[in-house]
Formats: C-alpha cells, sequence, structure tokens
C-alpha cells in the first residue's frame, strides 16, 4: 500500500541568511538543518543586495534532499524626482538606504539566473561614492525575463507609497511591474504584527485583486527562533551605530524568525490563496545553480580546435621559457651546495611534465607574464612565499626568487598529481601602484 504525502501548506521564500550582511543572523549549514529539522521540502533565500551565499545556499540544501530557491532582494528606484517622458511620476525620492524600497526577484530558470546576477551587479557598479547599491526601472524591465517578483511586503516600494498616503503612486508601480513581468508578479503580504502591515493590508489587497494580481504570504526571516530576538536587535544596533536604548532606528519583531509550515498556514488561514502560491512560486522556480570547475584562460592562442593541441602548444611555449629562465639563472647565480647543474636540468623537465600533465602550464605562463611585467615597469613585487617557492619552473620564469634547492624547497607541496587542486602563487606587490 503506498503512502500518500500530503501536498505543502506553506514554503518560506524571504529567508536571510547570515550574508545579509549585519542584518541576517542565520549560517547557511544551520538554516539547512533548520529546514530539514521542520521537513520543509522547500526554502527560498533573498539576502539583501547580494547573492554572496547562492551557490553555498543551493549545494547545501539540496544535500539535505530540500529544493532551493535562489533570489535577492535589491534595493530599487523607481521614482525620479523629476518626472520625464516613459518615466514613473512621484514625489521626490527619499533619501533612504533602500531608495523606494526592496523588491525580491527569484530566478526560475537559466537565463533567470543570469539576469539576477546582471541585476546585482548592476546594483553595485552604477552606484557612486557611498551610496548604497540600487537598481533602476529600467534595469529591472530590461532583466526580467526567467524572474518572479514580490512586491517586497513592508519595506517594499508599493506598501512604503501606501503608507506615505500616495495609493495612486502605490498603483502606478504596480503597473509599471506588471508590465514587466506580467504573470511573474507576486503582491507580497506580511503579518508581524506590525502597525505598518495592519495599516497597509486592506488597500494592498484591493490593488492586488483590482490589478488581477496574485497574492503571497511571506515571513521576513532574520533568526530561528523568538529567542534569538534580543541578539538579533543587538546586531541591527552595531550595522546602524546606534544603542538598543535609542528608539528612532530600525527594529523588527520576535516574529521574524523561522515559522513552520503550521503556524504560518493558522497566520493567513483567512487567505489560504497566499499559502497556495508560496507552493506555486517553489514549483515555478525548478532551478538552482552549481559549482563549475575552475576556467583557465589561454595563453598560447592557436587555430587549433581540440583541447589537447591547446595545451601541448602552452606546454611547449612553457618549456621554452623555462629552460631559458634557467640559463639566464645559472649564468650569474651559483649552484646550490651539493647539487650540479644537470641535478638543475633534470628538476626542471621533472616539474614540466608535472605541470603539462595536470593541465596547468597556462597559468604559469600567464603568472610569469604579469610579474615580468611588473619588474619592468619598476612595480616592487616579492621574492615569492608559501608552497609555490618550491617550484624551479617559477624560479626560472622569474615568478619567485628563491633558488628551491639550495634551501631544500619541495615541489610536490606545491603541485601533486596525488592530490589535484589549483596552483596558487603567493604574490605581494607594492601597495604604491598596485592598481597598475
Amino acid at each position: 500500500m503506498t503512502q500518500t504525502i500530503p501536498p505543502p501548506k506553506f514554503i518560506h521564500l524571504k529567508v536571510h541568511s547570515a550574508y545579509s550582511l549585519l542584518e541576517g543572523a542565520l549560517p547557511i549549514g544551520k538554516l539547512a538543518k533548520l529546514a530539514d529539522g521542520y521537513g520543509f521540502p522547500a526554502l527560498g533565500i533573498a539576502d539583501t543586495n547580494n547573492m554572496f551565499g547562492a551557490l553555498e545556499f543551493s549545494d547545501k540544501l539540496a544535500g539535505s534532499g530540500i529544493q532551493p530557491i535562489v533570489g535577492v532582494s535589491l534595493a530599487c528606484l523607481l521614482t525620479e524626482k523629476t518626472a520625464k517622458p516613459g518615466q514613473l511620476a512621484g514625489p521626490p525620492v527619499r533619501q533612504h538606504a533602500w531608495r523606494d524600497g526592496l523588491i525580491a526577484f527569484y530566478a526560475m530558470n537559466d537565463a533567470g539566473y543570469a539576469n539576477l546576477m546582471k541585476l546585482v551587479s548592476a546594483a553595485h557598479l552604477g552606484t557612486e561614492g557611498e551610496d548604497a547599491p540600487f537598481v533602476t526601472a529600467a534595469q529591472i524591465a530590461a532583466h526580467a525575463e526567467g524572474l518572479i517578483a514580490l512586491t517586497g511586503g513592508p519595506d517594499g516600494p508599493i506598501d512604503r507609497a501606501l503608507l506615505d498616503g500616495q495609493p495612486g503612486h502605490a498603483e502606478e508601480r504596480l503597473q509599471f511591474l506588471k508590465r514587466a513581468f506580467g504573470d511573474r508578479l507576486y503582491v507580497e503580504v506580511q503579518r508581524h504584527g506590525t502597525r505598518a502591515e495592519q495599516e497597509v493590508e486592506p488597500q494592498l489587497l484591493r490593488l492586488a485583486y483590482d490589478h488581477d494580481v496574485p497574492i503571497v504570504a511571506t515571513n521576513e526571516v532574520y533568526f530561528a527562533t523568538p529567542d534569538d530576538f534580543e541578539a538579533h536587535d543587538a546586531l541591527l544596533c552595531i550595522a546602524e551605530g546606534r544603542y538598543v536604548s535609542e528608539d528612532d532606528r530600525r527594529r523588527v519583531t520576535r516574529e521574524h524568525h523561522l515559522k513552520s509550515a503550521d503556524a504560518m498556514a493558522v497566520l493567513f488561514a483567512d487567505l489560504p490563496e497566499a499559502l497556495a502560491n508560496t507552493v506555486e512560486i517553489a514549483k515555478r522556480c525548478a532551478f538552482r545553480p552549481r559549482g563549475k570547475k575552475p576556467i583557465l584562460p589561454r595563453f598560447v592562442q592557436t587555430s587549433a580546435d581540440s583541447e589537447a593541441d591547446q595545451l601541448a602548444a602552452e606546454a611547449a611555449e612553457l618549456k621554452r621559457q623555462a629552460e631559458e629562465g634557467l640559463r639566464a639563472r645559472l649564468a650569474v647565480l651559483p649552484l646550490a651546495p651539493g647539487f650540479s647543474e644537470e641535478d638543475y636540468w633534470q628538476r626542471l623537465a621533472f616539474e614540466v611534465d608535472v605541470i603539462t600533465k595536470m593541465k596547468f602550464p597556462g597559468y604559469f605562463l600567464i603568472v610569469a607574464d604579469f610579474i615580468k611585467w611588473s619588474k619592468a615597469s619598476g612595480i616592487p613585487v616579492g621574492p615569492g612565499r608559501g608552497s609555490g617557492a618550491g617550484s624551479l619552473v617559477a624560479w626560472s620564469l622569474t615568478i619567485t626568487d628563491l633558488d628551491p634547492l639550495r634551501f631544500g624547497l619541495l615541489f610536490e607541496r606545491f603541485l601533486n598529481p596525488e592530490r589535484v587542486s589549483m596552483p596558487d602563487f603567493d604574490i605581494d606587490f607594492c601597495q604604491d601602484r598596485r592598481d597598475e
């Protein structure tokens, strides 16, 4: 007799991990354990203005048998100070780190994840000076493909407009988001017991129903249990340089913790469609990022199509430069005590062979290239430290200035075919002109 698994009642979408810097207090590992303990089939992350935890969240949640839903809460600038043709009109922009408010975006597929990264990059690269990162209405519209959008709850641009007594402006913002996302837009409803939420909710629901936009229930999660509230409140004080005793500062409530699906079902019992839509969003976001092996650039550009031919060309160039460099070194420097010139050439041939078999000749050539340029340009470079100093090839290429035979340094500590890992030269550049 097969057992029927009941459908989930609710899926958390607005979890802030510890990567919501000085705001979230949930390390990804702890979050995975909590989600597993609650029996959540899926969980959504929406860290503020960054995707630092996306890959770790994806791997650890999937490793626990939980579907990861990768998203981000981005500060948005939907209102210009002076309305222009084609732009959203409205009151002057409020001076706030979150601009007009936060909107949550979730990747439905590969295209959506690519657009998430483009939006986050635009938010950080497009800001000047000490401005907090944000995206514009034009950027949102240009990168809406493959994304689901939630209006942001009390911290979102629509709720804020309603709270400021600007219902027309809130409607305009909703219409813009609907044009950009179509049926991938959801009006977010939150119930943490705050006055702002209670005041705005009737207007918010009316807006959603009038414009045929589905609603979704969310809980803005910053910490694990109500017992963590005081510690999290202190974290917010640290973030803003304020004191716990001060009243005019950012606060959250004890309800901003990771609640069970049953607790959320009770809280939103009067809005069953808002609960059902959390499950619908989880089903629509059938994507998760996966780790990839490092992609190394090519030092030698050839017309060869096969990777083997390209590798052979780089290996030949590495061998040529290393042998030329060793001749130059031995022409002016004495041999290490107890070693013959033949010992140096045998060690060099051995290292070149290992580097080639591990497919890293291009890495050595590229590092040598920028170090030679730095030295030729008068930018001081350190003599080398760490395990890379054990490489005779590195010494020959002038990556390092330490003869490994003279100091008894082992190449195997740097590269070892039995322990495959990326090589990593520790390079010190002078702080002056380092940016060059």
